[in-house]
């Protein structure tokens, strides 16, 4: 496939608007690039190696972890990005950082975590990925955080849309300082890597369901889509192996949603006819999207997931499990901080109240593996 020329509505790192402290450009990488290589030289992207997205680490080392989800997120948003002409790098930046802010077992543990949380503010994982990058990686001389770009960091932000409403904490408290314009949309680049992370999670939570032996080939068989597309393989390899046809099938099911998002956010691009990067952001919509066919047919294969996989019994019954590791640590640590490992006690020192106290002990339980709570827990407390 050629090449498709740089659009005048994708984000140009060279009429970017900057870093929270100004920094020396390279010589070698855009602005854009060097978001992208400081988010995978961090900290917090090499655990999501050891964080889960549905299954518990120790269930098995084939299912997907936060890690290798992103990974496959940032390739779709590639893809896709060049695709409509978008820049790639910035693109791929916000996709590897989406889930920065997940907290140990999946969402299950966010949920737990949020439940403590709301008497001092809450949690949500896209305000934990800001406070990570803007405060909690602590690697540099002049500044805490990663000093990533305007154009990342409101991709983090409002990938998944303009932010309405009250304004999670750590967004309120770096917005104070860099503007982040939460109520507008967010670059095309950003649009691009939230639907990369629908195609990526629908793709192989399949995967991860048919491994698990949660459901069947045949069961999946006449879900849209998914019908087609074993059809399809069918007709072309009579006969094929079983975990080939499947391979094979599913392939398919991501080429489609992928074809599907790039047509339909090409029509919806051209009928807008931006200019320029702002016109995306003053958009009275999203204009990277699924079709309303194809978006009606997702909701029917994520219906059957989440009656087949997510409220699966040995999936629920490990839920209640690790919400346990959650809600009880987290007390643990609220009433005896000094638990805390060594390097967190200065900021104990300094939290001024009960609250910023939670804020301390949320971000390191967030920042926990799977393997790492489960651990945790079993020797404070004992095995969950």
């Amino acid at each position: 496939m050629q090449a498709i020329p740089a659009s005048p509505y994708g984000s140009d790192p060279a009429r970017g608007r900057g870093r929270l402290y100004p920094e020396e450009e390279s010589a070698f990488r855009t602005a854009f690039q060097r978001d992208r290589d400081r988010i995978i030289h961090s900290s917090a992207f090499r655990r999501l190696q050891h964080k889960t997205q549905v299954f518990v680490v120790h269930e098995g080392d084939y299912f997907r972890t936060r890690l290798t989800h992103s990974i496959e997120v940032a390739q779709v948003a590639r893809t896709i990005a060049a695709a409509l002409g978008l820049n790639r790098e910035l693109t791929e930046a916000i996709a590897l950082a989406h889930d920065l802010g997940h907290t140990p077992f999946g969402h299950t543990g966010e949920d737990a975590l949020a439940d403590c949380m709301a008497p001092f503010g809450g949690f949500d994982h896209n305000a934990q990925a800001i406070r990570i990058v803007t405060s909690l990686e602590r690697h540099y001389a002049k500044w805490d955080g990663l000093n990533l770009t305007w154009e990342t960091l409101e991709g983090l932000a409002k990938h998944n849309g303009p932010v309405c409403g009250p304004v999670p904490y750590a967004l309120d408290q770096y917005n104070a300082r860099h503007d982040l314009e939460l109520h507008t949309h967010a670059s095309a680049e950003a649009q691009v890597a939230a639907l990369a992370d629908d195609i990526a999670y629908n793709n192989h939570d399949l995967h991860d369901g048919l491994h698990a032996g949660l459901f069947s080939d045949d069961e999946i068989r006449d879900l849209p889509i998914i019908a087609a597309c074993y059809e399809a393989v069918d007709d072309r390899y009579p006969g094929l192996a079983p975990s080939r046809r499947r391979h094979e099938a599913l392939r398919h099911v991501f080429g489609v949603m992928v074809e599907d998002v790039i047509g339909e956010s090409r029509a919806l691009l051209a009928a807008l006819a931006p200019q320029r990067v702002e016109d995306i952001r003053a958009a009275k919509a999203p204009v990277v999207q699924f079709s309303p066919v194809l978006w009606v047919q997702l909701k029917e294969i994520r219906s059957f997931l989440f009656g087949h996989m997510y409220r699966a019994p040995s999936v629920v019954e490990m839920r209640a499990r690790v919400t346990g590791v959650v809600r009880d640590l987290f007390p643990l640590y609220l009433e005896a901080p000094a638990l805390l490992p060594s390097e967190w006690q200065a900021d104990v020192d300094a939290a001024n109240g009960e609250t910023a106290l939670a804020r301390l002990v949320a971000d390191y339980i967030a920042g926990m593996t799977d393997r790492f709570a489960l651990d945790e827990h079993k020797r404070l407390i004992g095995a969950a």
